[in-house]
């Protein structure tokens, strides 16, 4: 499957969260930095997909320490998000 059938998937599913708040959280994160994202970078966005929101925000402030598969650079570099553009 091409990237940007991928993209468009992934972006769909990362805006699309059921609250306002993690839709900024993980939709901007998606915005930000999935054009410089490696395969394998990519297969851990999707995995992060299926967890809950809460969970995700939680780690994602630094609330609660991220599990084995979601913790290392990607989810240091949703930590230093600090700006999302919101169109």
């Amino acid at each position: 499957m091409d990237k940007t059938r991928i993209y468009a998937r992934l972006r769909y599913r990362a805006w699309h969260r059921g609250t306002r708040e993690a839709d900024f959280m993980i939709g901007g994160f998606f915005d930000r930095y999935h054009e410089q994202w490696s395969d394998a970078d990519i297969d851990w966005f999707e995995h992060l997909l299926t967890k809950e929101d809460v969970d995700i925000m939680a780690w994602a402030m630094g609330r609660e320490a991220p599990p084995s598969p979601f913790d290392g650079p990607m989810m240091e570099m949703m930590q230093r998000l600090d700006y999302i553009d919101i169109p």
